[in-house]
């Protein structure tokens, strides 16, 4: 027969949690492939998202660099009428409205950014245009500029909508057949057509011509502040006097032309970050119906 060795017992060793540095490094290793960066824009994010455990809401995922994959291809002269930002996701077309998720697992949101900050070219995603690319709106045949430049990165939320058929129970007012509308906050200028990862945090409710605009206040999660970023007063707290500023901005801007002050319900407030939240899955819900065809499409919208 065989001879069996004695067995003999091995101490056991218990393996301590990863470090930081041990996440970071295997997040700086599986960044690697992608551009220099890109990597750096990743580990930046692996790192403040280390950081900023009280903002989790969906579970803790480390190696997830989500947005290497949106591409953006330009075609047309800029500015002109016919110019237009495509999206592709690993190079195939996709509709930045349809096509990229609204909540990443880390409880952070896309934000898709038509109109960089201090430039003034009204860029938007065409909602009716197949693919939704990002043009720039026109009025009266000619392209359609802000009377000023705006303070903020702006742009919207992909995967929602905001129902032109549902009154708003408290203010009496209908949705405006847009995506939700973003003011991002942080320091750094963002691309028009770049998709971030932002923590939204406030909202306000403007009333456009009779319409509800909801404006949700966020941050990018890159962004250095973005740790201390929790709720609407921690925008107060580091960025005094902000709140009032875009409320000032978007309540003012169509004045130049003539046209009265835009209006705001719930007070005047920017409500807080569960307002928020419950604002986007409201939002989220009525996207969802149209998609669906359980609500009708009776707007012209381009749902591919």
């Amino acid at each position: 027969g065989h001879c069996r060795r004695p067995t003999r017992t091995r101490p056991t060793v218990r393996t301590p949690p990863p470090t930081m540095s041990a996440i970071a490094s295997a997040f700086k290793t599986m960044a690697h492939a992608a551009k220099p960066a890109l990597a750096a824009r990743q580990f930046t994010r692996a790192t403040s998202a280390l950081r900023a455990p009280a903002f989790k809401a969906r579970g803790f995922s480390v190696a997830t660099p989500a947005l290497a994959k949106y591409g953006v291809e330009k075609k047309g002269e800029y500015p002109s009428m016919e110019f237009r930002i495509f999206f592709n996701e690993d190079g195939k077309p996709v509709s930045p409205w349809h096509g990229v998720p609204l909540h990443n697992a880390d409880g952070t949101c896309n934000f898709i950014c038509e109109i960089p900050k201090e430039t003034k070219a009204k860029m938007e995603v065409a909602t009716d245009e197949e693919l939704t690319p990002i043009k720039q709106d026109t009025k009266k045949g000619k392209l359609r500029d802000y009377p000023y430049n705006i303070n903020w990165n702006y742009g919207m939320l992909p995967q929602t909508w905001e129902d032109p058929g549902h009154e708003h129970p408290e203010m009496k007012v209908m949705g405006d057949n847009d995506p939700v509308d973003v003011v991002e906050i942080g320091s750094a200028a963002l691309e028009m057509g770049s998709v971030t990862p932002v923590k939204p945090v406030g909202v306000y409710a403007m009333i456009d011509d009779g319409e509800l605009d909801w404006k949700v206040i966020a941050i990018s999660a890159n962004d250095p502040k973005a740790g201390e970023i929790n709720d609407v007063a921690d925008v107060e707290k580091h960025f005094p006097g902000e709140l009032e500023k875009i409320r000032v901005w978007f309540r003012d801007y169509k004045t130049p032309d003539g046209k009265p002050q835009n209006k705001f319900g719930l007070d005047d407030k920017c409500m807080d970050k569960a307002y928020t939240m419950a604002v986007i899955e409201e939002t989220a819900e009525f996207y969802n119906k149209l998609v669906s065809g359980e609500r009708e499409n009776d707007k012209g919208l381009s749902l591919k």
